[in-house]
């Protein structure tokens, strides 16, 4: 992320192009490889020779056997030493003429008289020595060899900025380009809201001069702020795109290392080359990692990510804000930051991203579902509706998994029933065929009957009943679905009241019926005891009156004290398990009296349950109104029957026309009999 004008190694749009093979570099390689490739023949070719001692050369040169040689002074040898090659005739039956002529080496010292005895033979030539040039390419190789590992090793790897060793407190942000990378706001959707408070942001970037004219200053630094995946990135993206800027994209936990100092050597470098740069976005993800209030923990905290963040206040209080630069940031963990870092001058606006409404999640749907092969009977918006607290990232989620349901099926579009069945996915969990026995699945049936009559008979606005099943979900033996009909802002008390009987109708279902009851209803148990809870201390929705009783709980890495003062006497806090106790007890003899009264119902249910094994909300309405199910049933286990059937269908005629093409034809009339 260095200034483009003076890093070798940046394309035309700056980015970094990775570090490539030199030519130069290239040549020396070569170079090396030829000179070790001749060196290696020359001493292969001198390997398959004879070799002689030097006394059988003399007497084969008198002989007359020599063919041609070469003669070589060798000075490591001492004195009147020589290496001596050529070619000389021996004897050879099988050969033509009796002999063959084959190569010949010998070393070794050769008296006046025998040196002139060579000489006289005019086969032999006389060169200087040769064992300087292979002797110093021999100690040169080697050398040459650790020099070039240590090259790529050490220097090259240097040389890669903030990426290679020994370079830790580089920045390593990464540099998004305009034209590959580029998101505009056209793929953002669901947070319209968010996209006109940054609009400013964007014409702060195209045109600087028009702010600045006015005495103006553009804010320092944006957060925002939302839950997981409602994208937070992606529109950080999306001003970098539509501002045509360059945009380094870093995390949090980027700064954090093992060495000392490197986290704030590191916020230094991205500051250094973010202003080389400008106008540019800087965008850091989760800065909760690096940002989080100093002197959190039990011993005092992280010295080391407290230097980071301190030199994160410094750059940012000292940032020019004339420079045309612009920090975001983004996190879902608002409560954890440093006040420092929240305060003007800094992070002095703070955009909140949402989970999208109504529209808010059509659009999205429209958005994604543009690389998705959809039929003509999918319906974007009843999706929508069916979704209330999806974000983004989990409508994305939606669609794929029902494009990879619709792939498994062998189908070529992704069908409703698809979409449907990916929901039922993601939000309860992949269906089990666990082994159950009559009994165990009869006790289910009736437990999952009792929250769906109930749910049947309370809910009638803004939550209706979805889908009742007997087939193990998650860690559930089987579980009753509903499903908002609108976004829930906020619930009344009576809605609380009937979320509480509905918990309780499945343990309830269980006793009417069977007499007994089982420890199934742990986690309904457990869910209404926090609704009554939050009734009586957080809402005011108790005889106490509108009171808040106790204290949050703190987090210890928050640098809270451990020991905290709750605001409560024993006499009050006998008070609240009182009100809580009295506000279960009476919506669970609520919900009995229900079950009781419309027993037959709860058996209707259950018998369908045992039948079918899913039913929809429909169905259940109908048993209670009707007294039966009016309307078709599908489901996984009428799905694999009418399969079943046509399949032995398909087979019956087959096996019917085989006969009829084996048989003679009927005449008259007259019918064809095996």
């Amino acid at each position: 992320m260095s200034d483009p004008s003076k890093t070798p190694n940046r394309g035309q749009n700056g980015k970094n192009q990775p570090d490539r093979f030199q030519p130069k570099v290239i040549i020396i390689w070569l170079v090396i490889f030829g000179v070790m490739a001749v060196l290696w023949y020359q001493t292969d070719k001198s390997g398959t020779a004879n070799e002689i001692p030097m006394y059988d050369v003399v007497i084969a040169t008198e002989e007359g056997r020599i063919e041609s040689g070469k003669i070589y002074p060798n000075p490591n040898g001492g004195l009147n030493y020589y290496d001596v090659v050529g070619e000389i005739r021996v004897e050879n039956d099988t050969a033509e003429g009796g002999f063959q002529v084959v190569p010949f080496k010998a070393d070794g010292k050769l008296g006046d008289e025998q040196y002139e005895t060579l000489q006289r033979s005019k086969k032999f030539e006389e060169n200087e020595s040769n064992t300087f040039l292979p002797q110093l390419l021999a100690g040169l190789i080697p050398f040459l060899l650790i020099i070039g590992i240590l090259y790529f090793l050490f220097v090259r790897q240097l040389r890669m900025a903030g990426r290679g060793a020994l370079s830790f407190g580089k920045s390593k942000a990464k540099l998004l380009t305009r034209d590959k990378d580029k998101v505009t706001f056209k793929e953002v959707a669901g947070c319209d809201e968010a996209k006109e408070e940054v609009s400013e942001v964007i014409e702060f970037l195209k045109d600087p001069k028009k702010f600045q004219k006015m005495g103006g200053r553009i804010p320092t630094g944006i957060l925002m702020v939302g839950p997981p995946g409602t994208g937070k990135t992606l529109l950080a993206k999306a001003v970098a795109g539509e501002a045509e800027v360059p945009f380094f994209s870093i995390s949090g936990s980027d700064f954090v290392e093992m060495f000392v100092g490197v986290g704030a050597s590191r916020v230094r470098d991205m500051f250094e080359q973010g202003r080389k740069s400008a106008p540019c976005l800087i965008f850091i993800d989760e800065i909760d990692a690096v940002g989080r209030q100093r002197g959190a923990g039990l011993g005092g905290g992280n010295d080391e990510r407290e230097q980071t963040l301190n030199s994160l206040l410094v750059e940012m209080d000292g940032f020019d804000t004339t420079e045309g630069v612009i920090i975001m940031a983004a996190t879902n963990r608002p409560d954890v930051l440093d006040k420092a870092l929240l305060r003007p001058g800094r992070f002095d606006r703070e955009v909140v991203i949402g989970l999208p409404d109504l529209q808010g999640r059509e659009d999205i749907l429209k958005v994604h579902a543009k690389k998705i092969k959809l039929s003509e009977n999918v319906d974007l918006e009843s999706i929508a509706r069916a979704t209330p607290g999806f974000a983004g990232a989990d409508l994305a989620n939606l669609l794929n998994e029902s494009a990879l349901t619709a792939a498994r099926k062998n189908k070529n579009q992704v069908e409703m029933i698809d979409i449907h069945d990916a929901k039922d996915k993601i939000s309860f969990g992949r269906e089990r065929r666990q082994l159950m026995d009559e009994e165990d699945k009869r006790m289910t049936a009736f437990h999952e009957a009792g929250h769906a009559l109930i749910a049947a008979l309370l809910y009638k606005t803004k939550i209706k009943l979805y889908k009742v099943t007997i087939i193990p979900r998650g860690r559930a033996l089987g579980l009753t679905m509903s499903t908002a009909t609108k976004d829930i802002l906020g619930q009344s008390k009576k809605e609380l009241q009937d979320d509480i009987c509905m918990a309780m109708g499945g343990r309830i279902g269980e006793e009417v019926e069977t007499g007994d009851f089982s420890n199934g209803a742990a986690m309904d148990i457990k869910q209404a005891t926090n609704i009554a809870r939050h009734m009586v201390c957080d809402w005011g929705m108790s005889s106490l009156g509108p009171i808040a009783f106790g204290d949050n709980e703190e987090h210890l890495f928050l640098g809270r004290e451990i020991s905290k003062t709750h605001n409560l006497s024993e006499e009050t806090a006998k008070r609240i398990d009182e009100e809580v106790s009295n506000i279960i007890t009476g919506q669970f003899d609520r919900a009995k009296k229900l079950v009781e009264d419309n027993h037959e119902a709860l058996r209707k249910i259950a018998e369908s349950l045992l039948e079918y094994e899913t039913i929809e909300g429909k169905h259940v309405q109908e048993i209670v109104e009707f007294g039966e199910i009016r309307s078709e049933v599908i489901s996984t286990k009428t799905e694999e029957l009418k399969n079943e059937e046509k399949k032995s269908e398909e087979a019956t005629s087959e096996e019917v026309k085989s006969e009829n093409e084996e048989l003679p034809p009927a005449v008259g009339g007259a019918q064809a009999i095996a």
